[in-house]
């Protein structure tokens, strides 16, 4: 694929040109690595590097045109575009080069700290039940029809995001459902996208090693907001403290949802069980798979999008009723042999934790106890860490502490942070165990005939990364073997 610069560039932007302004482009790159001849190199400043200082590595790889903020040097034959919006320049770009005209497809994204990935998911297969090719863009995969795409961020870099929305609309994708993270809203991922439609979740502590203050993570999930358009609908949790400040200053319809407020969409829980929910939404009764109150909440979402798009009342409730979700979140693996029941789920927030585990202690047998395996990432938020343990303590009746993805942080160090000012009583109940497979073999173990075993914080994923490598580790398959 090639453009010329000229018909790539963004009309509403700042910008200088020296050299060339009809250079044709033959692919756009923000990694120097992955430049060759005839690429357009995207200079970005990072937290940690700053694309600036590989540009000269950029254009001996093949770098025609050159997407910057400064440069020291310029040098013949290569054409360099000045702004001090790198990244909005860049997103717009994308767009035009990749042809991504939104009159071709609708885009919904879904922003908040928990629930993203099952609301998504859930629309995309509500979707695809009602006859549409649709894509999905996940923490988990993503999503062409039916053909999965690895992913290695909630929200792609803007030029592969480009990339990917432009072969989702090849392939006749006429919906595509992402999670948009706020990291990546924050560094301008979504550059260039036009979105149908926008929902919040909710927000609780996350983040912060990133955003230092909640402020600051509420105030980036707020842009997303901001900038849809006044054809677009933002439909947001009511009942969370931070729903209605999203769309203060958005152009969208504004819509709410919630369980205990007045909202557009609301949802009563009419019994919560083990075997899924019985809700009434809207005056409307159905039988759910999905189990607790969460979900509730997600199902709720899900449902007012769909109407908001247009979709039939009676169809969206018919299919929500029998989908299952997305993986790693609640998924269940029982013992036949001795009743015990294991429970992996991606819950990696203090909110996300104690949701699942109010949500087991409703749903549990009153004899069966509960043992939970947890534990922290490394090189994130450290103020989280005794928050979750206190959590885990709380709500089950043993608990074991084990590595999460430690990266390049010491789990010891991490367990450290995890039983700061905890009392000797409370220690009386938690054992450490940093070893993750060993944690869950413990857990199990100790676990009578019908007890609940919670491992938490990894769900999908299939690794655990150590010291900067990722190594080959699932929740599920250690639990299935233990199990048999």
């Amino acid at each position: 694929m090639s453009r010329k610069l000229i018909d790539i560039l963004p009309e509403k932007v700042k910008f200088q040109i020296f050299g060339n302004e009809n250079e044709t482009i033959q692919g756009l790159a923000l990694d120097s690595r992955k430049v060759t001849n005839g690429f357009l190199y995207a200079a970005l400043k990072g937290s940690i590097v700053d694309g600036h200082d590989y540009i000269e590595k950029a254009i001996a790889l093949g770098a025609t045109v050159i997407l910057c903020e400064k440069t020291e040097t310029m040098h013949e034959g290569v054409t360099y575009v000045l702004t001090s919006e790198v990244r909005k320049v860049l997103g717009e770009m994308a767009k035009v080069y990749f042809g991504n005209q939104s009159k071709d497809y609708h885009l919904v994204g879904v922003t908040g700290t928990n629930g993203k990935t099952t609301v998504a998911t859930l629309l995309y297969q509500l979707y695809g039940r009602l006859g549409y090719k649709c894509g999905l863009i996940s923490t988990v995969a993503n999503r062409i029809g039916d053909e999965i795409v690895p992913s290695t961020h909630t929200t792609p870099d803007v030029v592969s995001l480009h990339q990917l929305i432009s072969e989702m609309r090849s392939q006749q994708c006429k919906y595509i459902f992402m999670e948009v993270s706020s990291h990546a809203v924050d560094q301008e991922r979504i550059g260039g996208l036009n979105f149908v439609g926008a929902l919040f979740t909710n927000i609780t502590q996350d983040h912060l090693d990133y955003h230092g203050t909640m402020k600051a993570y509420i105030d980036t999930k707020k842009k997303f907001f901001d900038e849809l358009t006044k054809d677009a609908f933002a439909l947001v949790n009511r009942d969370d403290a931070n729903g209605l400040i999203m769309t203060q200053n958005t152009k969208a319809r504004k819509l709410t949802y919630g369980l205990r407020t007045m909202a557009d969409y609301k949802t009563k829980i009419i019994e919560s069980a083990v075997t899924g929910l019985h809700l009434k939404i809207n005056e409307q009764e159905a039988h759910f798979r999905l189990i607790g109150e969460f979900n509730a909440y997600n199902l709720t979402a899900v449902y007012g999008a769909a109407i908001e798009m247009g979709a039939p009342k009676d169809e969206i409730l018919a299919i929500l009723s029998d989908l299952a979700g997305a993986e790693g979140r609640f998924d269940q693996i029982v013992d036949s042999k001795t009743g015990k029941c294991a429970i992996v789920d991606y819950a990696h927030t203090p909110d996300a934790l104690e949701n699942v585990l109010l949500t087991i202690k409703r749903i549990k047998n009153a004899s069966s106890k509960v043992v939970t395996v947890v534990g922290c990432g490394g090189d994130r938020d450290i103020t989280k860490r005794p928050i979750m343990a206190r959590i885990a303590l709380k709500h089950a009746d043993r608990v074991i502490f084990t590595s999460d993805n430690p990266r390049s942080e010491d789990p010891e160090s991490i367990l450290d942070d995890m039983m700061a000012g905890m009392t000797a009583e409370d220690v009386k109940n938690v054992l450490r165990i940093a070893d993750r497979a060993q944690a869950i073999k413990t857990a199990v173990m100790i676990s009578g005939n019908n007890d609940i075993i919670l491992v938490a914080g990894k769900g999908h994923e299939n690794y655990q990364e150590i010291k900067g490598e990722k190594f080959p580790f699932d929740d599920k398959k250690v639990l299935r073997e233990v199990f048999g």
